[in-house]
């Protein structure tokens, strides 16, 4: 049984889930609304689940599959990763910080716009997909945010590509936790 996927998602106050006829869930929560398309082999349920610390019956979802073929058994715990992360994005939301390092590379925000100077000829500019925000602290700490996960790492990677911190000083931009 995959560790991982056998585990409930426990749902907090003020989070809905529906699960489609054909196996789209949709979590629904006070910052958002996302939805995932799980593999018609993959059975989703919404029901309750006796929580360990208290005892008392919760709502969770449970991801369970049909047999214990390597297939299955990779996308048992894939998709219950997936409504969990879906579950925390609506709730509380992701964040990555990155951090402009080096002598005249410096940041910059007019609307959904971010302009970067990172030592080219000229600014590099980039605008905001939709669901994902930029919001600056100073000149050189970027901060990216949003409720879907794979849409803010995403993001900040393409942020942190256009100039990658060099390794004997650092310069470039980095994640914040980045050594």
């Amino acid at each position: 049984m995959s560790r991982i996927g056998k585990l409930p998602v426990n749902l907090p106050a003020g989070v809905t889930v529906e699960v489609s006829a054909d196996n789209v869930v949709s979590v629904k929560g006070p910052l958002g609304t996302l939805s995932q398309k799980v593999d018609s082999d993959i059975k989703v349920e919404v029901g309750t689940h006796k929580d360990i610390h208290t005892g008392n019956e919760v709502p969770a979802v449970l991801v369970s599959r049909p047999t214990n073929q390597p297939r299955h058994r990779s996308l048992h715990g894939l998709y219950r990763a997936l409504i969990n992360n879906m579950v925390v994005g609506v709730t509380e939301g992701y964040q990555k910080v990155l951090e402009v390092n080096g002598v005249g590379y410096r940041a910059s925000k007019s609307g959904n716009k971010l302009t970067l100077n990172l030592g080219y000829s000229h600014p590099v500019e980039m605008i905001d997909p939709e669901g994902v925000e930029t919001v600056l602290e100073g000149q050189n700490k970027i901060t990216v945010k949003g409720i879907d996960k794979e849409k803010v790492g995403q993001y900040a990677a393409e942020i942190r590509d256009k100039r990658r911190p060099e390794p004997y000083k650092g310069k470039g931009i980095k994640y914040a936790d980045e050594v």
